[in-house]
């Protein structure tokens, strides 16, 4: 039965429309995950009103394309301007700039386009196969389970992003969860740090934040400078690419499954895939000193991690009608308008719509591959430029984008403050990611943590009873104490006399 609908899913995406449309979305969704300031989330929401009068099967082709797209494009201009397109790309960027500045942008694009690739592949085969074992998993997980992976998520971003100095790490990453706070509680509705102000009530948008916090500091930088040459673009051979594929296969398998993971649990999202599987290869290398620096292996678990989590967030849509991630509830939103109810009674009402789904993605993957690779050939060349040009187009950029997600000026204040922040940050050597992870993951945070000791009655006894908070306090605890003077002399130890049976 599930290849009959399988056979009918391709057949129906392989119609003459529904290929058109489906790459024309997945470009639409390369070039808004390219540009800072349309996320993944807008760019779905945008196409949801316009597909209102398209065929089902069309829309729903058209909504995976842009969804896929999206996520995928944000890695080009992570890599080759430091400033990610998409949340999920923040943590590309660590490696891809890197790459990029030693001439090597082309490459480190294609490595991060077929990892996304390969992750959005192994995601469809984890919702065709696992979705019930993964769905039992995420009930399991209640208030205090969410507040405790979203300290962990700070964490590990504060440990892999600090250069040796864990504290500025978690340090920033405190910051982000603070600035998370402002605006309207999430329980009460009652205002907080906003200090009279309408638009501080609404809270502190995200992208932003973002884009001030990535982007003026490399727009200050690159006129500081006194060299003011180009960069030049080596060239690379695609079977070069597929040998570090290949080379890195364990990582890929790993942080598809990570992603898989982290996409089921509702709430957190792809940027928390990417930087879990970046933590997870950077712990398990023999040489983590090299992260940072332009290694490749980085890339290669975001990008796959990040993509995975696409597949991931489906799965609660299609079995609780919960979304994974905030793209994912405007896809769900687009599901509904289409006729569609996602739950526990979808497959028995609409079985074939799970294997047109998983066959949609797998196309979109596939249609992105292409599509990115060839954009590739014209992006890398924007290093081409000098500093004093292309700057001030990414000046322009960043503005726009900030001021296109609510059409307010208000946002394009937020950019210029939290740019300013992001100059300090930078210039007292604080990494900016750690922060960026504490916005996001503050509002999830702040209500699990609220909505647990209402629920204990103010209590925190249960925080150490429930089995899998356990395992996140363990793992917390060990991610601390790692970075404390007597266990890393202890792990440079390990890892000097590894080095040298090597």
């Amino acid at each position: 039965m599930a290849i009959h609908y399988l056979i009918d899913a391709f057949q129906t995406v392989s119609q003459p429309i529904n290929i058109l449309v489906l790459f024309v979305s997945t470009l639409c969704g390369l070039v808004m995950g390219m540009l800072p300031g349309l996320s993944s989330t807008m760019a779905i929401a945008l196409l949801t009103g316009l597909t209102y009068s398209f065929p089902t099967t069309t829309a729903l082709v058209s909504l995976i394309g842009v969804y896929v797209g999206s996520i995928s494009g944000g890695c080009q201009s992570a890599i080759l301007l430091n400033i990610p397109g998409v949340p999920a790309a923040a943590a590309t960027a660590l490696d891809g700039f890197p790459l990029a500045k030693q001439g090597k942008g082309g490459f480190a694009i294609f490595v991060a386009t077929t990892s996304s690739f390969l992750g959005t592949v192994i995601s469809v085969l984890c919702v065709l196969t696992l979705t019930p074992i993964l769905t039992s998993i995420s009930l399991k997980l209640g208030s205090w389970e969410f507040f405790l992976l979203a300290l962990f998520g700070v964490v590990i971003c504060g440990n892999l992003t600090s250069d040796g100095n864990a504290v500025k790490g978690w340090i920033s990453g405190i910051m982000g969860l603070f600035v998370a706070q402002i605006g309207l509680d999430t329980i009460i509705s009652y205002p907080r740090f906003s200090y009279g102000n309408v638009n501080l009530m609404a809270g502190v948008q995200l992208i932003p934040v973002m884009i001030g916090l990535f982007g003026f500091p490399e727009i200050i930088a690159a006129f500081k400078k006194s060299d003011t040459k180009a960069l030049k673009m080596s060239p690379f051979k695609m079977v070069e690419g597929f040998k570090c594929i290949w080379d890195n296969k364990i990582a890929v398998i790993r942080s598809a499954l990570i992603g898989v993971f982290v996409g089921i649990i509702p709430g957190v999202g792809e940027d928390v895939g990417a930087y879990l599987s970046y933590w997870t290869t950077k712990s398990r290398s023999k040489h983590p000193e090299k992260f940072g620096t332009g290694e490749i292996s980085g890339i290669v678990s975001s990008e796959t991690g990040n993509n995975s989590c696409i597949g991931g967030a489906i799965i609660p849509i299609m079995s609780l009608a919960v979304p994974g991630s905030a793209p994912a509830a405007v896809l769900m939103a687009a599901f509904m308008m289409h006729g569609y109810r996602p739950g526990p009674l979808l497959m028995r009402e609409t079985p074939e719509f799970l294997y047109q789904i998983s066959m949609f993605l797998i196309v979109s993957a596939f249609a992105m591959w292409v599509l990115a690779l060839i954009l590739s050939k014209f992006t890398v060349k924007i290093l081409g430029l000098k500093k004093e040009i292309l700057m001030p187009i990414v000046f322009v950029l960043c503005v726009v984008g900030s001021f296109v997600i609510n059409n307010s000026m208000f946002d394009v204040k937020v950019m210029f403050v939290f740019g300013i922040i992001g100059f300090f940050l930078s210039a007292m050597k604080y990494p900016a990611a750690p922060f960026l992870l504490g916005v996001i993951l503050g509002p999830m945070a702040d209500s699990n943590l609220r909505r647990a000791l209402t629920i204990s009655s103010g209590s925190i006894t249960p925080m150490f009873t429930r089995p899998i908070c356990i395992i996140f306090l363990i793992a917390i605890l060990s991610l601390i104490l790692s970075q404390l003077g007597f266990f890393k002399k202890i792990r440079k130890n390990k890892q000097m006399r590894g080095s040298v049976e090597c």
